[in-house]
Parts: C-alpha cells; structure tokens; sequence
C-alpha cells in the first residue's frame, strides 16, 4: 500500500511476473480514472513526462502505470523548503519542472479530446464560483470570522470578471482557449526520477488558462518559495511559453497572474478547511498559516487588489494566524477526544473484551485470507514482520479485505466525531493472533491516524504488544 495523500484512490507497489515494478491504482469514480486514462495515454504518446499506462480494466475502475519510484518533488527540494536557502540542485529540478509543464500545457493541448475532462471540459465562470464558495463555506465559515456575505460576493463577482478576461473565458465554456489546465499543479504531484520531473495526478486538468498552474505551484503553501526565486522562475517558464506561443502577450499575462494567485489561494484555503476542520485531517490544518501567510504577502506586494478586492483584503488582515490557529487547534482537540482500540486475537482465546464499557464496535474475521501460517518460512514470524508483509501484500487477497474494512470504519469514526463520542473498538481475529490479524491491526491503526489524527491504542494481544499513538 502507498499512503494516501487527498485522494480516495488507492495506490498498491506490486511486481509482475516478469519482475517489473508497476502502480495499481484503484478508483472510485469510473469518469474521473476515464479521464485520467485517456489524458495518461495521450500525453504519453506525444512524449510528455508522464507514466506510461500499462493495463486498464474493462470497467476502468483500475489500471497499473510505470513505476517512477519514491522521490516526490517536495521531498527533492526538502533543505530549501526549510531553510528558505535553494542549492543548485534544487533550483535545476524547479526550473526543469516548470519548463517540461508549459510543454505539457500547449503540445498537450493538441487534438485534446476536453470532452473527457472530469468533471468539467474547461475553466468557466461557474467552476470559478464553485472554487471561491468552497473558500467561503468549507473555510470562511469554519473560522467562525464574522464578515458581509454581500460584500464578499461583489469581490467574488470582481474577480470572476478579472479571471474570465484574463483567460479569455466565456460564460458558458472556454472554447476560445488552446491550453491543458493541470489543476492541481503542485510539488507533490511532481515525481523526479533519473533527475528528470513526471508529472501525476493530472485527472482533475481541463482547457483553462496557463496562469493558473503557474500560480499554483509557486504559491503552494508548505514549498516555502521565496519571493526572488518566484520571480526567477516565471521568467523561466515565460521563456518555454513563448517558445511554444511565439505571439502571447507576456505584459498581458504577467498582470493577470496576481488575480490568478488569489484565486488559488482561496482555493486551497477551502480545500485545508474542508480536509481539516470537516474531515478532521490535522496535516491539511498545519498548511493554513503558510497560505495566510502567502495571502499576506500577496496583498502587500500588489496594492492595487487592496482595493479592487477590499472586502478578502479586510478579512486577510482579520484572519490572524493566532485566531486560526486556534480553531485548528479545536478541530484536533476534537480528533484526539476520540480513541480507537484496535486488537489482534486469536479466535482460540475468545473475542477481546471491551473495557471501555460503550459496547459495540467491529470484530472482523481475517481467517478467509490466505495464511502465511501455513508455510515453514513464515511460522516464526509475524504480520510485523517484512517477509510476511510481502506475502500477504503480493498475494494481495488481504488488501481487497481491508479496503472493504477501511470504507466501514472510517463512516464510524466520521459519527462518532460528528457526535463527539470518544470510543470505538475495532478487533481482527485469526487462527493463531500472530500473522493476519496482527498486519489488519497495524495497517487500520496507521489509516486511521493518518487520515483522522484520533488516538490509536493498539493491542496485539497474542504477542503481549500494546502502542499508543
């Protein structure tokens, strides 16, 4: 299994017959991995830095793509995130990252079937006010910041305007546009492999104006870009473009980025709100200061918006990192009100007891998978160890398991934070309590506390283990 990040996909490493190394993806919405699909194949075949498709189910609920290892863009570039200092090294991979995506967005772009695009073929006026409401109620509303909807709308009215000129946008569709929007352009859906970008995670990109991307990846919030490396980077970008568009307009474009960044902003900010303060997800709430920040600085370096958007301007400088925080800081307190006992057993000995007093919760029987018990290899050993990691894993009947087990739990622990309740038990039993059951527990415990952050007592009951975390 490869971790999550925002996705409901899930990510499986295996190894083929033939020893090669592929990613199993497994979606949950058939329009979305058809769109992904189909952009996959067709960038591809163009030559464009993405992974190569191998395999694609009739149903096209999942396909396996190329291996491109373990090295994300956000890691590569890890010393200057945290020191605000990018080496050489770092600042080649940016600049061949944001070269390669101007390529990806114009001869991407060619014969492009946007009809696939999901869930919409291109950047329009509506999906614009989706994003700016998703900022309003997922983010703006959580903060509990008292504000005049009225007076928020004409700046989200003015800023739709200035998008939709800017991008050469009609009300109904962006027909009149020539370029593949990557939509979620960011270092984390960048991969580095043999010191060369690939880019992933392009399922949600549409026809949509090129500022967009741009502003997406240097204003991420965690990359920590400083402003003078921004500035370097976009005359590097420009340079590819024109390049590729000889006759685009660079004043034009370069006056409409701020308005572009905004929107981003926002953007994300309803995306960190509805992850964190909704889905109880702290590591989307530890980004809302670094966005604040960057909301901040946007402002100030650009006090022409000051005024054109004065309404966001004022709730930028209401927004205080502290009272933000603060919130942040309730929505975990919620989480951490919440215990998950998870158990390994053997059936031998009887069903774990609940001594929380609350009753209820899941026992699952793993005795329907396939036993590493029952080879000499394997019988010292336990589900926390690697081999047998491998074999369950390899074999693969545990994982379509536990992704049945996942869906269940995780509407549980969603109710029971909804209703501020504080336990839930959840038991895997199997023949003995030393192999399946033991990799289940482990495997639901850290699921858990990655997406939801509540505390795990973990108890693996036949090996006398018990962690907290």
């Amino acid at each position: 299994m490869i971790k999550q990040q925002g996705s409901n996909r899930i990510y499986t490493r295996e190894t083929e017959e033939n020893g090669r190394s592929v990613i199993r993806v497994a979606g949950t919405n058939r329009d979305e991995n058809r769109a992904f699909i189909y952009m996959a194949r067709h960038f591809h075949a163009l030559g464009l830095p993405v992974p190569e498709l191998y395999w694609v189910s009739d149903d096209e609920m999942s396909y396996t793509q190329e291996d491109l290892g373990d090295t994300i863009l956000f890691d590569a570039i890890r010393q200057g995130r945290e020191t605000g200092v990018f080496s050489g090294d770092e600042r080649t991979l940016l600049e061949r990252t944001l070269r390669a995506l101007a390529h990806v967005q114009v001869e991407g772009a060619r014969d492009f079937d946007w009809s696939v695009c999901f869930p919409v073929p291109a950047m329009d006026e509506r999906s614009i006010r989706w994003d700016l409401n998703y900022f309003k109620y997922c983010f703006l509303k959580g903060t509990k910041i008292e504000f005049s909807e009225p007076d928020l709308e004409d700046d989200f009215d003015k800023l739709v305007c200035a998008l939709s000129a800017a991008g050469g946008l009609s009300s109904v569709s962006a027909s009149g546009l020539s370029t593949f929007l990557y939509r979620d352009f960011q270092s984390r859906n960048v991969m580095i492999k043999d010191g060369k970008p690939y880019f992933i995670d392009f399922q949600g990109g549409r026809r949509g104006p090129t500022q967009y991307d741009v502003a997406s990846f240097l204003w991420q919030a965690k990359a920590n870009f400083p402003q003078d490396l921004r500035d370097e980077l976009i005359d590097i970008y420009l340079d590819e473009l024109k390049k590729l568009q000889p006759c685009m307009a660079e004043n034009a474009w370069r006056a409409a980025l701020p308005h572009f960044v905004l929107f981003r902003t926002l953007q994300v900010l309803g995306a960190y709100g509805y992850r964190g303060y909704f889905e109880r997800k702290p590591h989307f709430l530890e980004s809302i200061p670094q966005a604040l920040k960057n909301l901040k600085e946007l402002f100030s370096q650009n006090p022409e918006l000051q005024q054109e958007y004065s309404t966001i301007f004022a709730l930028s400088n209401q927004l205080s990192i502290p009272t933000v925080e603060r919130r942040s800081n309730d929505s975990q307190s919620l989480c951490k009100d919440l215990v998950v006992t998870i158990y390994s057993f053997s059936f031998k000995r009887g069903i774990p007891a609940d001594e929380s007093g609350n009753g209820g919760g899941y026992v699952f029987d793993c005795r329907s998978t396939h036993n590493p018990g029952k080879y000499e290899e394997y019988k010292t050993l336990t589900g926390l160890d690697q081999p047998v990691i491998d074999f369950l894993e390899k074999d693969g009947e545990i994982l379509t398991f536990l992704d049945s087990v996942d869906k269940l739990i995780d509407h549980h622990v969603e109710r029971f934070l909804e209703r501020g309740f504080t336990h839930l038990q959840v038991a895997f039993g199997c023949t003995g309590g030393q192999h399946r059951s033991v990799y289940c527990a482990e495997h639901v415990a850290n699921h858990l506390k990655d997406k939801y952050g509540v505390t795990i007592h973990l108890i693996h009951r036949e090996r006398g283990i018990t962690k907290t975390f």
